[in-house]
Protein backbone atom coordinates (compact mmCIF):
# COMPACT_ATOMS: atom_id res chain seq x y z
CA UNK A 1 0.00 0.00 0.00
CA UNK A 2 1.07 3.58 -0.58
CA UNK A 3 1.83 5.37 2.66
CA UNK A 4 -0.07 8.61 2.19
CA UNK A 5 -2.00 10.50 4.84
CA UNK A 6 -5.72 9.78 4.87
CA UNK A 7 -8.24 12.10 3.27
CA UNK A 8 -5.57 13.73 1.12
CA UNK A 9 -6.89 15.86 -1.73
CA UNK A 10 -5.98 13.92 -4.93
CA UNK A 11 -5.76 17.20 -6.87
CA UNK A 12 -2.84 18.41 -4.77
CA UNK A 13 -1.31 15.12 -3.66
CA UNK A 14 1.37 15.68 -6.31
CA UNK A 15 2.41 18.87 -8.15
CA UNK A 16 0.61 19.89 -11.33
CA UNK A 17 1.99 20.74 -14.77
CA UNK A 18 3.61 23.90 -13.43
CA UNK A 19 6.35 21.69 -11.97
CA UNK A 20 7.05 20.02 -15.32
CA UNK A 21 9.45 22.11 -17.42
CA UNK A 22 9.00 21.89 -21.17
CA UNK A 23 12.09 19.77 -21.64
CA UNK A 24 13.32 17.28 -24.21
CA UNK A 25 15.65 14.46 -23.21
CA UNK A 26 17.27 11.84 -25.45
CA UNK A 27 15.32 8.63 -26.03
CA UNK A 28 14.88 6.25 -24.27
CA UNK A 29 15.32 8.67 -21.39
CA UNK A 30 16.86 8.18 -17.96
CA UNK A 31 15.24 9.22 -14.72
CA UNK A 32 18.13 11.43 -13.65
CA UNK A 33 17.84 13.40 -16.91
CA UNK A 34 14.42 14.66 -15.85
CA UNK A 35 14.29 18.05 -14.13
CA UNK A 36 11.39 16.74 -12.05
CA UNK A 37 11.91 13.07 -11.17
CA UNK A 38 8.83 10.84 -10.71
CA UNK A 39 7.75 9.19 -7.47
CA UNK A 40 8.10 5.40 -7.78
CA UNK A 41 7.12 4.76 -4.18
CA UNK A 42 10.72 4.58 -3.00
CA UNK A 43 9.85 6.28 0.27
CA UNK A 44 6.09 5.83 0.38
CA UNK A 45 5.17 2.25 -0.51
CA UNK A 46 4.76 -0.08 2.48
CA UNK A 47 4.26 -3.79 1.88
CA UNK A 48 2.13 -6.22 3.86
CA UNK A 49 3.14 -9.64 2.53
CA UNK A 50 0.45 -9.80 -0.15
CA UNK A 51 2.84 -11.43 -2.68
CA UNK A 52 4.96 -13.45 -0.30
CA UNK A 53 6.99 -16.07 -2.16
CA UNK A 54 5.82 -15.01 -5.62
CA UNK A 55 8.24 -14.76 -8.53
CA UNK A 56 7.57 -11.93 -10.98
CA UNK A 57 8.92 -10.88 -14.37
CA UNK A 58 8.45 -7.20 -15.25
CA UNK A 59 9.38 -5.87 -18.70
CA UNK A 60 10.31 -2.21 -18.85
CA UNK A 61 11.27 -2.55 -15.20
CA UNK A 62 14.06 0.01 -15.19
CA UNK A 63 12.00 3.17 -14.67
CA UNK A 64 8.51 4.65 -14.62
CA UNK A 65 5.62 2.29 -13.93
CA UNK A 66 7.91 -0.73 -14.22
CA UNK A 67 10.17 0.50 -11.43
CA UNK A 68 7.20 1.33 -9.21
CA UNK A 69 5.79 -2.17 -9.77
CA UNK A 70 9.15 -3.83 -9.04
CA UNK A 71 9.54 -1.89 -5.78
CA UNK A 72 5.98 -2.62 -4.68
CA UNK A 73 6.25 -6.31 -5.56
CA UNK A 74 9.51 -6.65 -3.63
CA UNK A 75 8.06 -4.96 -0.57
CA UNK A 76 5.06 -7.29 -0.79
CA UNK A 77 7.41 -10.28 -0.63
CA UNK A 78 8.04 -11.17 -4.29
CA UNK A 79 11.33 -11.84 -6.04
CA UNK A 80 11.59 -9.83 -9.25
CA UNK A 81 13.26 -10.05 -12.67
CA UNK A 82 13.35 -6.86 -14.72
CA UNK A 83 13.89 -6.51 -18.47
CA UNK A 84 15.15 -3.30 -20.07
CA UNK A 85 17.16 -1.86 -22.95
CA UNK A 86 20.97 -1.92 -22.50
CA UNK A 87 20.94 1.90 -22.71
CA UNK A 88 18.82 1.92 -19.55
CA UNK A 89 21.35 0.04 -17.41
CA UNK A 90 21.79 2.97 -15.02
CA UNK A 91 18.07 3.12 -14.23
CA UNK A 92 17.83 -0.66 -14.06
CA UNK A 93 20.56 -0.85 -11.43
CA UNK A 94 18.72 1.73 -9.34
CA UNK A 95 15.54 -0.36 -9.51
CA UNK A 96 17.56 -3.46 -8.63
CA UNK A 97 18.99 -1.66 -5.60
CA UNK A 98 15.52 -0.96 -4.23
CA UNK A 99 14.43 -4.56 -4.76
CA UNK A 100 17.56 -5.83 -3.00
CA UNK A 101 17.05 -3.40 -0.11
CA UNK A 102 13.60 -4.95 0.36
CA UNK A 103 15.41 -8.24 0.98
CA UNK A 104 14.28 -9.91 -2.23
CA UNK A 105 16.11 -11.58 -5.12
CA UNK A 106 16.46 -9.45 -8.26
CA UNK A 107 17.47 -10.58 -11.74
CA UNK A 108 18.47 -7.94 -14.32
CA UNK A 109 18.04 -8.81 -17.99
CA UNK A 110 19.17 -6.24 -20.58
CA UNK A 111 18.16 -6.66 -24.22
CA UNK A 112 15.79 -5.63 -27.00
CA UNK A 113 12.39 -7.34 -26.89
CA UNK A 114 11.92 -6.73 -30.63
CA UNK A 115 14.08 -9.83 -31.03
CA UNK A 116 11.97 -13.00 -30.80
CA UNK A 117 14.92 -15.13 -29.71
CA UNK A 118 15.70 -12.72 -26.88
CA UNK A 119 12.08 -12.86 -25.71
CA UNK A 120 12.38 -16.61 -25.23
CA UNK A 121 15.81 -16.19 -23.62
CA UNK A 122 14.66 -13.56 -21.13
CA UNK A 123 11.88 -15.77 -19.84
CA UNK A 124 14.30 -18.65 -19.29
CA UNK A 125 16.79 -16.35 -17.56
CA UNK A 126 14.02 -15.10 -15.26
CA UNK A 127 12.91 -18.64 -14.44
CA UNK A 128 16.48 -19.77 -13.79
CA UNK A 129 17.32 -16.73 -11.68
CA UNK A 130 14.13 -16.71 -9.63
CA UNK A 131 13.57 -20.46 -9.42
CA UNK A 132 10.22 -20.28 -11.21
CA UNK A 133 7.60 -17.81 -12.41
CA UNK A 134 4.17 -16.85 -11.04
CA UNK A 135 3.55 -13.33 -12.31
CA UNK A 136 4.22 -11.87 -15.76
CA UNK A 137 3.90 -8.11 -16.25
CA UNK A 138 4.07 -7.08 -19.92
CA UNK A 139 4.82 -3.42 -19.37
CA UNK A 140 7.55 -2.37 -21.82
CA UNK A 141 6.41 -0.05 -24.60
CA UNK A 142 7.68 2.37 -27.23
CA UNK A 143 6.08 5.56 -28.46
CA UNK A 144 7.23 8.59 -30.42
CA UNK A 145 4.74 11.40 -30.85
CA UNK A 146 4.25 12.71 -34.39
CA UNK A 147 2.56 16.14 -34.50
CA UNK A 148 1.64 15.59 -38.15
CA UNK A 149 -0.31 12.46 -37.33
CA UNK A 150 -0.53 9.54 -39.74
CA UNK A 151 1.39 11.36 -42.49
CA UNK A 152 4.48 11.52 -40.26
CA UNK A 153 4.47 7.91 -39.07
CA UNK A 154 7.16 6.11 -41.03
CA UNK A 155 7.18 2.40 -41.70
CA UNK A 156 10.31 2.18 -39.56
CA UNK A 157 8.54 3.75 -36.59
CA UNK A 158 5.40 1.67 -37.10
CA UNK A 159 7.51 -1.47 -37.15
CA UNK A 160 9.27 -0.50 -33.92
CA UNK A 161 6.02 0.34 -32.12
CA UNK A 162 4.28 -2.87 -33.21
CA UNK A 163 7.21 -5.12 -32.40
CA UNK A 164 7.88 -3.57 -29.00
CA UNK A 165 4.27 -3.25 -27.86
CA UNK A 166 2.51 -6.19 -29.52
CA UNK A 167 4.88 -8.75 -31.03
CA UNK A 168 7.01 -8.91 -27.89
CA UNK A 169 3.94 -9.37 -25.70
CA UNK A 170 2.92 -12.39 -27.80
CA UNK A 171 6.46 -13.83 -27.81
CA UNK A 172 7.13 -13.33 -24.10
CA UNK A 173 3.74 -14.61 -22.98
CA UNK A 174 4.03 -17.66 -25.22
CA UNK A 175 7.46 -18.44 -23.77
CA UNK A 176 6.21 -17.91 -20.21
CA UNK A 177 3.11 -20.11 -20.40
CA UNK A 178 4.89 -23.46 -19.84
CA UNK A 179 6.22 -22.07 -16.55
CA UNK A 180 2.91 -20.69 -15.24
CA UNK A 181 0.64 -22.89 -13.16
CA UNK A 182 -2.77 -22.52 -11.53
CA UNK A 183 -2.91 -19.31 -9.52
CA UNK A 184 -0.45 -17.51 -11.80
CA UNK A 185 -1.29 -14.13 -13.25
CA UNK A 186 -0.51 -12.14 -16.37
CA UNK A 187 -0.87 -8.35 -16.26
CA UNK A 188 -0.60 -6.25 -19.40
CA UNK A 189 -0.12 -2.49 -19.49
CA UNK A 190 -2.65 -0.93 -21.84
CA UNK A 191 -3.57 2.77 -21.73
CA UNK A 192 -6.33 5.34 -21.89
CA UNK A 193 -5.09 5.64 -25.48
CA UNK A 194 -6.94 2.38 -26.16
CA UNK A 195 -10.23 4.28 -25.70
CA UNK A 196 -9.30 7.91 -26.33
CA UNK A 197 -6.51 7.94 -28.94
CA UNK A 198 -4.43 11.06 -29.50
CA UNK A 199 -3.83 11.82 -33.21
CA UNK A 200 -0.10 12.29 -32.58
CA UNK A 201 0.13 8.83 -31.03
CA UNK A 202 -1.99 6.91 -33.51
CA UNK A 203 0.35 3.93 -33.87
CA UNK A 204 0.94 3.68 -30.12
CA UNK A 205 -2.78 4.00 -29.37
CA UNK A 206 -3.56 1.24 -31.86
CA UNK A 207 -1.21 -1.14 -30.05
CA UNK A 208 -2.72 -0.27 -26.69
CA UNK A 209 -6.18 -1.19 -27.99
CA UNK A 210 -4.69 -4.44 -29.27
CA UNK A 211 -3.20 -5.16 -25.85
CA UNK A 212 -6.62 -4.85 -24.26
CA UNK A 213 -8.15 -7.21 -26.82
CA UNK A 214 -5.29 -9.68 -26.32
CA UNK A 215 -5.94 -9.56 -22.58
CA UNK A 216 -9.62 -10.38 -22.94
CA UNK A 217 -9.05 -13.19 -25.41
CA UNK A 218 -6.14 -14.80 -23.57
CA UNK A 219 -8.06 -14.68 -20.29
CA UNK A 220 -10.74 -16.88 -21.82
CA UNK A 221 -8.17 -19.31 -23.17
CA UNK A 222 -6.26 -19.67 -19.90
CA UNK A 223 -9.22 -20.00 -17.54
CA UNK A 224 -9.04 -23.80 -17.90
CA UNK A 225 -5.45 -23.67 -16.62
CA UNK A 226 -6.33 -21.52 -13.60
CA UNK A 227 -4.31 -18.58 -14.93
CA UNK A 228 -5.82 -15.10 -14.75
CA UNK A 229 -5.10 -12.34 -17.29
CA UNK A 230 -5.88 -8.67 -16.74
CA UNK A 231 -4.80 -5.21 -17.86
CA UNK A 232 -4.06 -1.85 -16.30
CA UNK A 233 -5.00 1.22 -18.33
CA UNK A 234 -3.10 4.25 -17.05
CA UNK A 235 -3.85 7.81 -18.05
CA UNK A 236 -1.06 10.40 -18.36
CA UNK A 237 1.74 9.21 -16.06
CA UNK A 238 4.93 11.19 -15.43
CA UNK A 239 7.83 8.98 -16.61
CA UNK A 240 11.04 9.47 -18.66
CA UNK A 241 9.08 8.36 -21.73
CA UNK A 242 7.20 11.68 -21.73
CA UNK A 243 10.04 14.20 -22.19
CA UNK A 244 11.89 11.64 -24.34
CA UNK A 245 9.08 11.25 -26.89
CA UNK A 246 6.88 14.36 -26.85
CA UNK A 247 7.26 17.98 -27.96
CA UNK A 248 8.34 20.42 -25.24
CA UNK A 249 5.08 22.36 -25.33
CA UNK A 250 3.15 19.14 -24.70
CA UNK A 251 5.44 18.13 -21.83
CA UNK A 252 4.82 21.27 -19.75
CA UNK A 253 1.05 20.76 -20.11
CA UNK A 254 1.11 17.00 -19.63
CA UNK A 255 -1.76 15.77 -17.46
CA UNK A 256 -3.25 19.21 -17.02
CA UNK A 257 -6.36 18.29 -19.01
CA UNK A 258 -7.44 15.57 -16.56
CA UNK A 259 -10.24 16.30 -14.08
CA UNK A 260 -7.64 16.05 -11.29
CA UNK A 261 -5.56 18.64 -13.14
CA UNK A 262 -2.24 16.80 -13.06
CA UNK A 263 -0.30 13.83 -14.35
CA UNK A 264 -0.25 10.65 -12.30
CA UNK A 265 2.89 9.29 -10.67
CA UNK A 266 4.20 5.73 -11.15
CA UNK A 267 3.70 5.15 -7.41
CA UNK A 268 -0.04 5.68 -7.92
CA UNK A 269 -0.16 2.85 -10.47
CA UNK A 270 1.70 0.19 -8.48
CA UNK A 271 -1.22 -0.76 -6.16
CA UNK A 272 -3.30 -1.81 -9.19
CA UNK A 273 -0.57 -4.22 -10.30
CA UNK A 274 -0.22 -5.55 -6.76
CA UNK A 275 -3.96 -6.18 -6.52
CA UNK A 276 -4.09 -8.03 -9.85
CA UNK A 277 -1.09 -10.18 -8.89
CA UNK A 278 -2.47 -11.03 -5.46
CA UNK A 279 -5.01 -13.58 -4.30
CA UNK A 280 -7.32 -10.68 -3.46
CA UNK A 281 -8.23 -10.46 -7.16
CA UNK A 282 -8.95 -14.21 -7.50
CA UNK A 283 -12.33 -13.56 -9.18
CA UNK A 284 -10.98 -10.98 -11.63
CA UNK A 285 -9.90 -12.09 -15.11
CA UNK A 286 -10.24 -10.67 -18.61
CA UNK A 287 -10.78 -7.29 -17.03
CA UNK A 288 -9.03 -3.94 -16.66
CA UNK A 289 -8.25 -1.37 -14.01
CA UNK A 290 -8.50 2.15 -15.37
CA UNK A 291 -6.49 4.86 -13.58
CA UNK A 292 -6.76 8.08 -15.57
CA UNK A 293 -7.06 10.97 -13.15
CA UNK A 294 -10.80 11.15 -13.70
CA UNK A 295 -10.81 10.95 -17.49
CA UNK A 296 -13.61 8.69 -18.68
CA UNK A 297 -12.53 5.63 -20.64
Amino acid sequence: MTDQSTHQDPRSQYPGPESQPGEKIPHPGLTEQMAKEPDHGERTYRGSGRLEGRKALVTGGDSGIGRAVAIAYAREGADVAIVYLPEEEQDAQETARWVSEAGRTVVTIPGDIRDEAFCAELVQRAVDGLGGLDVLVNNAAYQMAQPGGLADITTEQLDRVLKTNLYAMFWITKAALPHLGPGSTIINTSSIQAFDPSPGLLDYATTKAGILNFTKGLAQELTEQGIRVNAVCPGPIWTPLIPATMEEEKVDQFGGDTPLGRAGQPAEMAPAYVFLASQESSYVSGDRIVATGGKLA
